[in-house]
């Protein structure tokens, strides 16, 4: 359930309250390089409204090359780090984060410098450009959804074979399969979404004004400078420290207080270290909350607090869940560990991680439908006109109307053909892939690719007012269907499962991918970049994300077998959430009987139940303006699903000391927040990556590390 962190509380404002309007003049250029100059946030010039685009600017120079192969080479090699950095992150607690303003901000600085070269490399780069890059970088870095999740939750399963790198042309072709066909079908939803329902798409925009900011004059390029070295400082301190954390992980990372109280004579502390209750010096983490603002990282940080703190020692003394020995040496008790090589023991010896599994996925998910249902209410009753009916987007256009919506060039558009045609291509691939490798029919890889579809209505709604997509839980649903599927066909046990989680891939990551590329399209849409080009780039990045995303994974996996082997995930240092949520759900829709514990799924409805009356009682009964004291119940169910409470405790840390920083300073804060942040998360992200390449070649610190401070080297790091 890899929730993407895109929430940037500074940008944010900059995007839906007053923007700048650079005139062009000498007295309004000062005005901005002065504020650069010393750090002031510019100045609002007029109120745009955000579901227009940006109005023209006489003074701007004509960019007659907006689509290079720089712009495209730079946006995919971001968007690369981006998405290994995601790979590492969703496979720790299945949060993610979107490369867009990663790659405006970082592509302006590489291609800035760039553009002063002699020869082809060099030239004029503007805005538009600029979009091209944050375009391959988005695209790039996409799909990394697919493998913290779903891929290794069929492993865990033993589904596919006992090593990744025997089905690297099973991975390559099923991302193939939900990237392409995502990115085909968010043509039409660029038309509607966009141009007609005219969603304010957070990020996508404040993306959209910081490309437009930094490209005006010497304050653009003034502020430029500051934040990409503020990105570039921090990114390589956080690289080098969690690259040196590998070799001394109970001194720099991980303080083991429980156990450490434990040693010292204070027995009954060995409970905090046995729930999990430790702290992690993750910058990745601080560098969330700072994202998520105070409302999300609190609500997850009040969920650890209910599920690990309240819930599972009630659960344990009550003989309802159980855990297992961890060491022999010390009274150290498992409680995070899922074992599925059993049903029939989730009833009767559910482990705390598994009892507490299925309340999460119900409260995201009802949350996340009752939050999608009253957005797309007051929407459903506009609906209606020419504009949408289907036959008018197939009709060809010879000139504009004047009273269109969307004034974009007809020659700058996607032609209909183009997308036309990839979108049958790519379904008559995806459902040749899915009958030879994974054995559906042509009507049960229809129906996954239809559900993606419908998956990507409810993404696109969400993250373009809220900036949060619940693609991944909202998914769920597919399997619950296709366990309803395999059952009328009589399928059972690894066919079932095989094919319930190939669909899921199929909705899900074809879902998320067309939520990245049409909030991509809208930062294209406010710059008047050509969607043409934007859709090209989006083609060049998904080549990049489908081998990339395919062989990063194959990384972790050698270097971790821990992700995909069952049978060490009670030690493993990676969390993996996602995978065990998604290989739970087709075990239990594959059973005979539902093997759900009683108490868990009553739990599960009536928070649920719980969940979707707060929503309520925020929209209707609750001022919009006291909305951020209303707990996040989806953040609180992500929290049962994530046992490693640490990542809590550093997302609430991070977002109390972003507020108070805001407060107190709030020139630095819009000027720096992002990039340190940004930084912060890259830096983990990429140290990571590093770590598993020093784990294959044999010279990680489980070799030459010390494991000083940790019950063992395998309970750190």
């Amino acid at each position: 359930m890899s929730t993407a962190i895109e929430s940037v509380p500074a940008l944010h404002r900059q995007a839906t309250k007053e923007k700048e309007d650079y005139s062009g003049s000498e007295k309004h250029a000062s005005e901005l390089e002065e504020a650069a100059v010393h750090d002031e946030p510019l100045e609002s010039y007029d109120d745009h409204d955000v579901s227009k685009p940006f109005p023209l600017d006489p003074h701007d120079i004509e960019e007659t090359h907006q689509l290079t192969f720089r712009a495209i080479f730079v946006g995919c090699l971001l968007g690369a780090i981006v998405g290994a950095s995601n790979i590492y992150l969703g496979l720790k607690t299945g949060f993610t984060f979107g490369p867009q303003l990663f790659g405006a901000i970082f592509g302006y600085t590489i291609l800035k410098a760039v553009s002063k070269m002699p020869g082809f490399l060099g030239g004029h780069f503007g805005p538009k450009e600029n979009c091209t890059v944050q375009s391959a970088a988005t695209a790039s870095g996409g799909l990394g959804i697919l493998f913290v999740g779903a891929v290794p939750a069929m492993y865990r399963l033993e589904l596919l074979s006992d090593s990744p790198t025997k089905d690297i042309g099973k991975l390559i072709a099923l991302t193939a399969c939900a990237g392409f066909f995502g990115v085909f079908f968010v043509i039409p939803l660029r038309k509607y979404f966009i141009v007609h329902q005219k969603l304010t798409f957070p990020t996508p925009a404040a993306t959209a004004y910081t490309i437009r900011s930094l490209h005006k004059g010497r304050s653009g390029a003034i502020a430029a400078r500051k934040k990409s070295l503020a990105l570039l400082y921090s990114f390589i301190a956080v690289f080098i420290f969690k690259v040196m954390t590998g070799y001394a992980p109970g001194i720099l990372y991980d303080w083991h207080i429980g156990w450490t109280l434990y040693r010292l004579g204070f027995t009954s502390m060995i409970k905090l270290e046995n729930y999990g209750w430790i702290i992690e010096f993750t910058p990745a983490f601080y560098g969330a909350g700072m994202l998520s603002g105070l409302n999300a990282s609190w609500s997850f940080f009040g969920g650890s607090v209910l599920a690990w703190g309240i819930i599972a020692p009630s659960l344990v003394k009550n003989g309802l869940a159980f855990g297992r020995a961890a060491s022999d040496e010390y009274p150290l008790v498992s409680y995070v560990a899922m074992s599925f090589s059993d049903p029939e023991l989730y009833v009767a010896r559910p482990s705390p991680r598994y009892w507490l599994l299925w309340p999460g996925v119900l409260i995201m998910l009802m949350y996340s439908m009752a939050d999608v249902i009253l957005t797309l209410g007051p929407l459903v009753r506009h609906m209606g006109g020419p504009a949408m009916n289907p036959k008018n987007w197939f009709k060809k256009r010879e000139a504009l109307d004047a009273d269109d919506e969307d004034q974009t060039p007809l020659e700058d558009r996607i032609p209909t053909s183009w997308w036309t045609t990839g979108l049958f291509l790519s379904t008559v691939m995806s459902c040749a892939i899915l009958a030879t490798m994974f054995h559906m029919n042509v009507g049960e890889a229809i129906l996954a690719l239809l559900l993606g579809f419908i998956f990507s209505f409810i993404g696109v709604q969400s993250s373009g007012y809220t900036d949060v997509n619940p693609v991944s839980t909202v998914a769920k649903a597919s399997q619950l269907i296709f366990g309803g599927i395999s059952k009328g066909a009589g399928l059972t046990g690894k066919p079932a499962q095989t094919l319930n989680l190939a669909a899921g891939v199929i909705a899900g990551g074809s879902a998320a991918q067309a939520s990245d590329m049409t909030g991509d399209l809208k930062t294209g849409y406010l710059l008047r970049a050509k969607p043409r080009n934007q859709f090209i780039a989006q083609l060049c990045g998904s080549v990049v994300s489908v081998f990339l995303t395919s062989g990063l994974f194959i990384l972790f996996a050698k270097a971790s077998p821990c992700i995909i082997d069952v049978d060490q995930t009670g030690s493993c240092t990676y969390g993996a959430p996602s995978v065990a949520a998604w290989a739970a759900v087709p075990v239990a829709v594959t059973s005979p009987k539902l093997p759900i514990p009683a108490s868990s799924g009553y739990t599960a409805i009536a928070l649920g139940i719980v969940s979707v009356a707060t929503l309520l009682v925020r929209n209707y009964l609750i001022p919009k303006k006291y909305w951020g004291y209303v707990p996040n119940w989806n953040a609180i169910g992500l929290a049962f699903v994530v046992p490693q409470v640490y990542y809590s405790i550093a997302m609430a840390v991070g977002s109390s000391v972003n507020y108070f920083w805001m407060l107190r300073n709030p020139a630095g804060y819009d000027m720096y927040m992002f990039a340190i942040s940004a930084g912060l998360l890259a830096g983990e992200g990429l140290g990571g990556v590093f770590q598993a390449l020093l784990a294959v070649i044999g010279v990680d610190g489980g070799k030459y590390g010390t494991a000083i401070g940790c019950p063992g080297m395998e309970f750190c790091g």
